[in-house]
């Protein structure tokens, strides 16, 4: 069973987070921000995790902290409950449509954090969700997921829509990319034997 839990505290949040990665989708999530706790449930069941997240933070500041620390959270947790990514298949990419937007997303397991982000959303806010958060939520999930992750924006003119397409997308491609291939499950996917 590929499980963890990270319990993170700071000055600005609070985070407890459970993942199962081999789950079926089930989530319990209580961020303070409701588009978050939207864009992570989506996360959890079409990345058919199991997550649990739980954080106070200072949301009467705005959500910055929020968002960034639970995607540092969240890359933690796939880090430790991946362990050694023995038999892992490591890439994995999609196209997604969601509405009139078109996400392409793609992931390498590599033990290497990047991000490249090409995204324009069209309004600063999504509800009280500054957009640009997104992009923070992300950078905190690939540094310490140590990931490489591309986003691109191939269509969309509703901010909502894009938003829910990244997330959406990431989903599928880390259960893709963290699934067992049978034929390699005792292999390193890596020449150098390690990730």
């Amino acid at each position: 069973m590929r499980k963890s839990e990270i319990t993170r505290n700071t000055a600005e949040t609070q985070i407890n987070l459970i993942l199962e990665t081999d789950g079926t989708g089930k989530s319990d999530i209580r961020t303070g921000c409701g588009f978050l706790d939207h864009m992570l449930t989506l996360f959890a069941k079409h990345g058919r995790f199991d997550l649990t997240v739980k954080c106070t933070g200072d949301t009467d500041v705005d959500y910055h902290h929020t968002t960034e620390d639970i995607g540092i959270v969240l890359g933690e947790a796939f880090k430790k409950a991946l362990g050694d990514m023995k038999g892992i298949y490591r890439y994995a990419d999609i196209i997604l449509p969601m509405d009139e937007s078109l996400i392409l997303c793609a992931v390498d397991v590599s033990g290497r954090a990047y991000l490249n982000y090409d995204v324009s959303i069209p309004t600063q806010k999504i509800g009280d969700f500054d957009s640009e958060l997104v992009k923070e939520f992300l950078l905190g999930f690939i540094r310490k997921s140590e990931i490489t992750l591309h986003v691109k924006q191939l269509a969309g003119t509703n901010s909502h829509h894009i938003a829910e397409g990244i997330f959406k997308a990431l989903a599928r491609v880390m259960d893709k990319a963290t699934a067992i291939d049978e034929k390699y499950k005792d292999e390193i996917p890596s020449t150098k034997g390690v990730l």
